[in-house]
């Protein structure tokens, strides 16, 4: 099963860890460490999923794969 690719970064301007999931537009969280964003982002993704299917608004399938995993 495919999931979701997810970025992990730190911000000197937050002064830390923002993740991000670029499929699903505007789902991104915040923690002091990486692994604190990505737990972060885990329960965003459930909200931003449960959110569009009430909505009524069609959930994208993963796809976005950064650069290096594309193959040429």
């Amino acid at each position: 099963m495919m999931d979701y690719h997810i970025n992990i970064f730190y911000s000197e301007q937050d002064e830390g860890y923002i993740a991000d999931i670029p499929d699903l537009s505007g789902c991104t969280a915040f923690g002091n460490t990486p692994i604190k964003a990505l737990e972060e982002v885990q329960k965003a993704k459930k909200i931003w999923i449960d959110a569009a299917k009430e909505s009524n608004i069609p959930v994208p399938l993963p796809r976005y794969r950064p650069l290096i995993y594309q193959e040429g």
